[in-house]
């Protein structure tokens, strides 16, 4: 696994990716293909289950490598098509992981930076983040669609229309994110949510990923139905079997990752 602007440390059942681009953690092509790689390669680490994904310094993300992109735009023919298919992947490199991710948001998160957090399942901030849509006002684009899936109408438009930078304390007031602590507080806050989450069956975990990704975007029924399937398919599993054996005997159910 490549440690050069995504470092990752595995401990206890527990990823910790924390994106390390001096100074502000800017998204250039070497960066984005590291981070699609790595969330590529957890998913298949014995062991793993539950990332935390942070940023290192004082910033989550700032977003796109303004620099780098302005190049993009001036090279070879196709060379934008396949930048934009990057800065699709690695938000569903992270939303399509098969265990889940929370995003420890450690200070601004803007532009692609907020697309990297918002595609996580569950979002903690410091008290000095904030998270906004810069696009307006850099010659860009982009945003709006991964936004208004946890975003209200109005707040949505106007991140997008003006590039206002919400603050945390903002977010949590509204009950769009899970924490807003003081920053020295934030990575604990975020490993006991991550500590809790590790104890649970690996399989249960996967099938509940599965379950959330896929029936976001269907109809009640079918989306229950979808939901059964699963729990018929997680009843059958060993895990399943040692989770209601462990309630029985009022004890702690112990669980084996899949080798």
């Amino acid at each position: 696994m490549k440690n050069n602007l995504v470092k990752v440390e595995i401990k206890d059942h527990i990823a910790t990716v924390t994106m390390d681009a001096p100074p502000v953690n800017a998204q250039s092509k070497e960066f984005v293909d590291e981070l699609i790689s790595v969330f590529d390669e957890l998913n298949e680490t014995p062991g793993v289950r539950v990332t935390v994904l942070t940023g290192a310094g004082k910033c989550f993300s700032a977003g796109a490598d303004i620099k780098a992109r302005a190049k993009i735009a001036e090279g070879e023919p196709g060379d934008t098509y396949r930048h934009m298919r990057r800065a699709r992947e690695v938000g569903f490199s992270i939303m399509e992981s098969n265990i889940p991710v929370i995003a420890a948001v450690n200070g601004p998160a803007l532009g692609a930076g907020l697309g990297l957090a918002v595609c996580a399942d569950i979002i903690l901030a410091s008290d000095n983040a904030v998270f906004g849509l810069p696009e307006i006002d850099v010659g860009l684009m982009g945003g709006v669609r991964h936004t208004m899936r946890l975003f209200p109408h109005s707040l949505t438009r106007r991140m997008v229309l003006t590039g206002w930078r919400v603050p945390a304390e903002e977010l949590y007031r509204r009950g769009l994110i899970e924490a807003c602590v003081p920053r020295e507080q934030l990575m604990e806050e975020a490993m006991a949510i991550a500590k809790n989450i590790a104890s649970k069956s690996p399989t249960a975990l996967r099938l509940a990923k599965r379950a959330i990704n896929t029936v976001e975007t269907m109809g009640l029924k079918d989306g229950y139905r979808f939901e059964q399937n699963l729990t018929v398919e997680m009843s059958g599993h060993e895990d399943g079997k040692e989770a209601m054996r462990a309630f029985a005997e009022k004890r702690a159910p112990v669980f084996k990752d899949p080798v």
